[in-house]
């Protein structure tokens, strides 16, 4: 497979992240159990989070292969795909006995501004923390030839911004970086970045039997990654193709959040 159909067929994504956000994972929904617990605040939120405790996770999610040339086929699919991830997230929060809302869904067709700023370089999809929304961009290449799980393992990645969101890492790595210097930004990013990564590989592993998910295909999608992965990416924000590819078998190989702290792990495996 060539590095141009592997590409055209997974999209990348990112996170918009308002600036000085003040949202924080404590915010109360009308579905919360009562005997939920706030998760950590600061910077304990990212480096000791109630999720890496909750073993594998557990995923279901049949929802069939892409009408090729149908925007309504790809519409349903992202919006049912969705729903398994809700579903996913939700359990593990419940082990986690954290508070949990689902993320907004928008599927666009032009690239467009969102309430976090203009729409990232090199994007396919965001997650924006302003309105917790995953932007979902559905092009003219990916319709001629979409593929289950290249797509899944997108939106897989933005859901995880959103999982970040609500647990409390991403309004403190908003925090943490507010005022930081531009390295210092970039090395927070990466982190960011490469911890929902990893997550979307632990989200597609357990959907490995459901999507299904072809282990063989999967290993191109993290090999091309290796490769050119950080090529997407105007400049170091996302991590260097190796680290990419590393959070996303670490991920795809445990199958669990534990795998994924990238706030502990030593700067040369975050760079």
């Amino acid at each position: 497979m060539s590095a141009g159909l592997v590409l055209a067929l997974m999209g990348v994504g990112t996170a918009g992240v308002a600036e000085a956000s003040t949202t924080t994972a404590q915010e109360s929904t009308a579905t919360q159990a009562t005997a939920q617990a706030a998760p950590p605040r600061g910077k304990a939120a990212a480096t000791s989070s109630p999720l890496y405790k909750t073993g594998r996770l557990a995923g279901n999610c049949p929802v069939g292969d892409i009408q090729r040339g149908s925007t309504a086929a790809y519409k349903h699919f992202l919006q049912a795909f969705t729903n398994c991830l809700n579903r996913s997230w939700a359990s593990e929060f419940r082990q986690a006995k954290m508070p949990f809302s689902k993320p907004r869904l928008r599927i666009i067709t032009t690239k467009r501004n969102t309430a976090c700023g203009r729409w990232l370089t090199g994007a396919s999809g965001v997650y924006c923390s302003a309105d917790k929304t995953m932007y979902m961009l559905i092009t003219k290449t990916e319709l001629r030839n979409p593929s289950p799980v290249g797509i899944g393992r997108l939106m897989a990645h933005e859901y995880a911004h959103h999982v970040q969101q609500v647990a409390g890492i991403m309004p403190w790595y908003a925090q943490a970086s507010w005022r930081a210097s531009k390295s210092a930004k970039l090395a927070y990013s990466r982190r960011l970045e490469l911890q929902a990564e990893c997550m979307s590989a632990v989200f597609m592993k357990s959907v490995k039997d459901s999507l299904p998910v072809d282990e063989a295909y999967y290993q191109q999608i993290i090999d091309w990654f290796g490769e050119k992965g950080a090529s997407i990416w105007p400049q170091n924000d996302h991590g260097s193709s190796a680290n990419q590819a590393r959070w996303m078998q670490r991920g795809w190989n445990y199958g669990a959040p534990a795998a994924c702290n990238t706030w502990t792990s030593p700067a040369r495996y975050v760079s």
